[in-house]
């Protein structure tokens, strides 16, 4: 797989988790959000089952030793992240929650260099941050007061950079992603259910009424968004495919108007013009910048 396709695979996983935004947001009308969790990922968990159990099959080499430690711990950052979006959607809007998740783009090059000693390429900084400054006029260029709910986000947004930080180091050298992605669901699922069985009562009458928003962020943002994201960060570094993964809040917006009537004022759609621009430097200037050093390389 090219860099370019494993980036086209980090912004689908942007645009499924952009529309999920609103599947989280209006489940919650009819079921609790720790039920929500681990329903969700145990729908993910089944969908990644059969692709884990033949990436198994054709393996040519034993899985490394700790790995599947590994995978736990990313299971680990991703259910941090999941359980304080969804605490968070309860008293935040589908808009200050998409800026205030993808602030994990600043996150994810800073714990690069704090934790793992790496420069990131330079454009990364600031396409970073003109990410960020796009996510913020998209949200209105305003949030309507921090509330316990935004505070959540942003702790979501952290552990969000750790699990794409994580995936990073992981993946790569494992050979093995859909195993991975099982893994880090069945640790969702599993955290998820336990904590709704103590808290949260359950009917059918519950599970019916969210069964549409389950499906899709089972099957969708958590089996098949998370999947993408795995597959295509074996192929480009942690801080670039945090620029790719927050378009998440381009296409939260965009299906906020589509689906929930939410309307985009004109510095919101700046602001879209903003991420775009972000995404599309840190994918041409790396790749320029190489092809003028091989040029030159040749010409010595």
């Amino acid at each position: 797989m090219t860099r370019i396709q494993a980036n086209l695979f980090l912004l689908f996983s942007g645009a499924i988790w952009g529309a999920g935004f609103v599947a989280q947001s209006t489940a919650m009308a009819a079921i609790g959000p720790l039920w929500f969790i681990g329903l969700r990922f145990a729908i993910a968990t089944l969908v990644a089952l059969p692709l884990a159990l033949i990436e198994t099959r054709r393996a040519t080499s034993p899985l490394p030793r700790g790995a599947m430690r590994n995978f736990i711990f990313i299971g680990l950052a991703l259910f941090g992240g999941a359980l304080t979006q969804q605490f968070g959607l309860l008293t935040t809007t589908v808009t200050n929650s998409g800026f205030l998740t993808g602030l994990y783009v600043i996150f994810v090059p800073a714990l690069t260099v704090v934790f793992l000693r790496r420069r990131p390429h330079w454009i990364i900084w600031p396409a970073a941050l003109m990410a960020s400054f796009g996510i913020f006029l998209l949200s209105g260029g305003t949030l309507s007061g921090l509330n316990g709910g935004d505070l959540l986000t942003i702790v979501c947004a952290f552990f969000w950079a750790i699990q794409v930080l994580l995936i990073g180091i992981f993946a790569a050298g494992t050979g093995r992603p859909m195993l991975l992605s099982m893994t880090q669901f069945a640790v969702c699922a599993v955290l998820g259910s336990l904590l709704a069985v103590a808290f949260e009562p359950l009917s059918l009458d519950v599970i019916e009424a969210a069964l549409p928003q389950i499906l899709y962020a089972g099957v969708f943002s958590s089996g098949i968004a998370f999947i993408c994201q795995v597959v295509g960060q074996r192929y480009t570094t942690a801080p670039q495919a945090a620029i790719l993964l927050s378009s998440e809040a381009l296409f939260a917006a965009l299906f906020g108007v589509l689906l929930l009537d939410e309307v985009i004022t004109p510095i919101g759609y700046l602001g879209c013009v903003v991420i775009f621009a972000a995404m599309l430097v840190v994918e041409l200037v790396p790749e320029l910048t190489k092809r003028r050093r091989e040029a030159a390389e040749a010409a010595a």
